[in-house]
This record gives C-alpha cells, sequence and structure tokens, in this order.
C-alpha cells in the first residue's frame, strides 16, 4: 500500500510539474527565488503578450544594452553611414612642395581606424599618398590631432574602477585607433612569482605599467589594469597562469590620437616626406583648413555586425557617443537624444535608463517590455535586414554559438546575450515552423552560477516555442 501511495505521490508531483506554465516552471525554483528578473514574450505578428512576468521592471541588462544603441544608431544615421576622418592643412603649399603649416587629423569617431576587427588595415599608405597628391613633400610644421567632436571624457563615468584601463572599457575618444587596445606580452614563471613583461604592442612611448601580477596555477586570463584616461600610467594586478614562455594579456591605450600621430609620422618619414615639426600658427578656424582627403569607415551595417555578434564594447562606445552630437558629443547627450528618439517613435521610455552604450555600467536599467518593443519596431522597420543581420545565431555565431547547441532551436534564435557579474540576459526573435516570437529574459542577482541560469534560461525557450 505504501508503495502505491508513493507512486501516487510523484505521479502528482509530476502532473503539477507539467500543469505549471512556462513562467512558473522558469521563475519558481530555488536557483531563481531571490533573482530580480523582468521578462515578455509577444507573438510577432500578432503583436500579442503571450508570456510575461513583471516585464515593466527595469533591471540590470549587460550588453542587451547594445540593441538599444545599435537600432537606435540604424534609426538616426542609416545602416549606409560611414565615420569621416579629415585630413585638412593649414598654410601654404610652396613651389617645391614644402607646407610652411600644419597637418591636421579631423576625428569623427571612427571606430574602425587601425581596427583588427574590420576596415582599411592598410589605410595609413592611403593618407601618405594623398599627402603627396596634395603637392606636399615636407611639412615644416606638426601634424595635429583634432578629437574635438566628442568631449574630452573619455570612459563613462559610471563605469567601475575594477574595468577602467582594460581592453573591453577603453575610452571613447574623436579620434579612436587600433581599437584602443594594446597587448602585453608576459612571460611567468613558478607559482608565487611575478610574471616579466617581455613587449608591448603596438609600443607607446611613455608607457609605464607597474606590475603586481601573480603566476598561479589558474589556466586562464585573470589580469586587470587599473588607470585613468590620458594617463600614462597602468597598475595591473590579479593572475595568469604559472610557467608561460608567452602569455598575452590586452590593456587600453591611453592616448589613441597620439599614437595615431606617431604612426603617421613614421609612414611619412619612410614615405620621403619630412615632417620637421617646427611651431607653426595653430588655425584657430575650420575655415582656414583645406581638406585634402576624406578617410571613410566601413558602412554602419557592418559596425553593428561587429558590435552585435562579438558584443565589442569599444565599438559599441563609439557609436554611443556619436549619437550624441549637440556642440560636442557626450555620454549625456548621446542618453538624451536617444530616449527622444524612441519616444517620438511612440515607444514609452520609463523602463530604460542608459549610462552607456555598451551595457558595462551596473547602473544600467532596462524592462523586458522596452526591449521587445523596440525588437518589435525593428522588425518593421527599413533598417530591419541590417538590425536582423547583425544578431548572433543561437548554437552558431558569436557570443550564442554555444548558447542552445545541439538542441531543436540551434539556428532559430537571433538574440543579443548580456552578462556582467550576478546579470544573465537575452534579447531577440525566435522563429520556428510555426511561431515567430520576439522575448526579453533579463536575470539578475540568482542563487546559483551563470552557467546554471543559461540551463534555466535555455529550457524556458524550449517550452514556449513547442
Amino acid at each position: 500500500m505504501k508503495k502505491v501511495c508513493t507512486i501516487l505521490a510523484l505521479l502528482f508531483c509530476q502532473l503539477l510539474i507539467f500543469a505549471q506554465s512556462p513562467v512558473e516552471r522558469f521563475v519558481k525554483n530555488s536557483l531563481l527565488e531571490n533573482a530580480n528578473i523582468s521578462l515578455l514574450v509577444k507573438d510577432l505578428n500578432a503583436n500579442q503578450i503571450l508570456y510575461k512576468y513583471r516585464s515593466k521592471s527595469a533591471v540590470t541588462p549587460a550588453s542587451t544594452m547594445k540593441l538599444v544603441t545599435t537600432a537606435s544608431a540604424l534609426e538616426m544615421l542609416g545602416s549606409d553611414f560611414c565615420f569621416k576622418t579629415i585630413l585638412t592643412i593649414y598654410g601654404k603649399i610652396s613651389r617645391d612642395s614644402v607646407l610652411t603649416g600644419n597637418l591636421y587629423i579631423r576625428g569623427g569617431g571612427d571606430p574602425t581606424l587601425g581596427s583588427d576587427k574590420i576596415g582599411d588595415a592598410d589605410f595609413l599608405t592611403k593618407w601618405v599618398a594623398a599627402i603627396r597628391q596634395a603637392g606636399i613633400n615636407r611639412i615644416t610644421g606638426r601634424i595635429i590631432p583634432d578629437s574635438g567632436i566628442f568631449d574630452d571624457e573619455g570612459v563613462n563615468p559610471h563605469w567601475t574602477w575594477e574595468d577602467i584601463g582594460n581592453y573591453y572599457a577603453a575610452g571613447a575618444y574623436g579620434i579612436a585607433y587600433m581599437d584602443n587596445t594594446c597587448r602585453v606580452v608576459l612571460r611567468s614563471g613558478t607559482e608565487g612569482t611575478t610574471p616579466e613583461i617581455l613587449k608591448i604592442t603596438p609600443e607607446i612611448k611613455g608607457l609605464i605599467i607597474e606590475n603586481y601580477l601573480k603566476s598561479t596555477k589558474i589556466n586562464s586570463d585573470s589580469a586587470y589594469f587599473y588607470g585613468a584616461p590620458h594617463s600614462d600610467l597602468r597598475i595591473v594586478r590579479g593572475e595568469i597562469p604559472a610557467n608561460k614562455p608567452e602569455f598575452t594579456v590586452k590593456c587600453d591605450i591611453p592616448n589613441p590620437a597620439t599614437l595615431l600621430v606617431e604612426h603617421l609620422q613614421a609612414k611619412l618619414t619612410q614615405s620621403g616626406i619630412a615632417v620637421n615639426q617646427k611651431s607653426s600658427e595653430v588655425a584657430t578656424s575650420s575655415q582656414n583648413l583645406k581638406v585634402i582627403y576624406t578617410h571613410l569607415s566601413p558602412p554602419l551595417s557592418q559596425i553593428i555586425t561587429e558590435t552585435n555578434v562579438r558584443s565589442n564594447n569599444f565599438y559599441a562606445e563609439q557609436i554611443f557617443r556619436y549619437l550624441g552630437q549637440s556642440s560636442e558629443a557626450t555620454s549625456n547627450h548621446a542618453i538624451r537624444n536617444i530616449k527622444d528618439f524612441w519616444k517620438s517613435r511612440g515607444i514609452s521610455v520609463d523602463g530604460l535608463t542608459q549610462l552607456d552604450g555598451c551595457g558595462l555600467s551596473p547602473s544600467d536599467a532596462v524592462s523586458a517590455e522596452f526591449l521587445t518593443e523596440l525588437l518589435i519596431y525593428m522588425s518593421k522597420s527599413p533598417n530591419k535586414e541590417s538590425f536582423f543581420k547583425s544578431l548572433p545565431v543561437a548554437g552558431e555565431s558569436g557570443t550564442l554559438s554555444n548558447f542552445l547547441k545541439n538542441t531543436r532551436l540551434s539556428g532559430k534564435v537571433h538574440a543579443k546575450s548580456g552578462t556582467i557579474s550576478r546579470v544573465k540576459s537575452y534579447a531577440g526573435y525566435l522563429e520556428t515552423k510555426n511561431k515567430k516570437l520576439v522575448f526579453a529574459l533579463l536575470v539578475n542577482n540568482a542563487n546559483g552560477t551563470s552557467k546554471e541560469v543559461v540551463k534555466k534560461m535555455e529550457q524556458f525557450l524550449l517550452d514556449i516555442s513547442k
């Protein structure tokens, strides 16, 4: 009799589980019982709510904030938009091809100059050719960088000190160069010893790195750089694997415009065009400058694909700051312009607190409702194809390459993920033979690990797609 009762009890429990909705199964478990969750799923065609849970609550989104940045950029600038970097001169060119004056690099916020992701890797050769074509074989003055399209803030003030100085938190400047990232090559010894710095690529004059790293048993990079924008001092702490002949870690470039000037000057010298760097009168107005070359970035559609597929924080911040143009581009202007744009499109921004472009700030907040409304809007936009193609594909590409892999939803979810400490989020589109869904699923402060939370999120999407 006891055996029969036990079997009946188990069957009853199973019936209760199956009777629960996908939302109840997701939120009512020990892993997520203390979590802050915002969830919304809509039928994309009917714009009908299918599942929701605290959908108006604004929670920390991490990198799903890039959806807001990239969608805003596409709508405000257009998918064919290109960033411009302009070479100008101030002064006179003599008959013997000497520019008595200065060469200016007027930055346009382009994230792709010298980038190892996309763009023209040989762009400096083209710049040298343009300078020669302008009739210049020698410059008596200097090469002067003009980063004034952005303010001089560089690093977002809402980021944490632990992040500032690292490659994934590189500053946003009117002139950006080489992803604003340098590589520090180390040689580690036995456990407990301090690794030796072998080289820094690119070489940065005046850069000082105070090295407090330790060689330990770990198998991954756990080095963190600390340093303020424009400062030549970087402090590195943390751990790297012991007994490695070479191990590379990355930090930000403190002054990318200065580095670009140095590289352009070296390229000119190699090509036989001398830059004497003598003091020369500085142009006080752009009206006095003559344009000799305009460098164009790849189109925005390609830039946002890199931003979303690889979750490129640096690209996102450059785009975000550019959207802040007024008298000069600032974070505060970007926040205002983005909110004003979506309000003008009939989407409530009550659930949006955007403080940066990439989602690195733990003070960012967004609701599942706002993200789904934005995604629905973009599904009908003239820019929908560019936006959709910019999203990673579950089980196949980018930051979603392992998400839902080897499940029936592999290849059927196009979405952006978000991960920082205590945060896991996904938002995007789910399409099967019978369903076209838009979803936003954001979880903060779960009781378990990020990997455990992802498993629950995967199961939720599998449940709603049946």
